[in-house]
């Protein structure tokens, strides 16, 4: 029996399996998609996808890195 009956030609997701969404962005901080796309994905045609797939790259920059936290201010006094 061959797996090749379960493939599907589409667009694969993004998700690393990091699933933390930025307070202020509202975007997970480790594929980068909005709760609304993650939630369509299964839904959504390959031409939805990709559209969504081309936006990511330009998402990154969006999103600060965290400076720490307890661990820094505990490291800075």
């Amino acid at each position: 029996m061959s797996d090749e009956i379960w493939k599907r030609a589409e667009i694969d997701s993004p998700c690393v399996k990091v699933c933390v969404i930025h307070p202020e962005t509202r975007l997970c901080t480790g594929c980068l998609r909005s709760i609304d796309e993650i939630g369509a994905w299964s839904g959504m045609t390959p031409e939805a996808r990709k559209l969504v797939m081309d936006a990511l790259p330009d998402r990154a920059g969006l999103i600060t890195k965290r400076r720490g936290g307890r661990a820094a201010r505990i490291a800075r006094d």
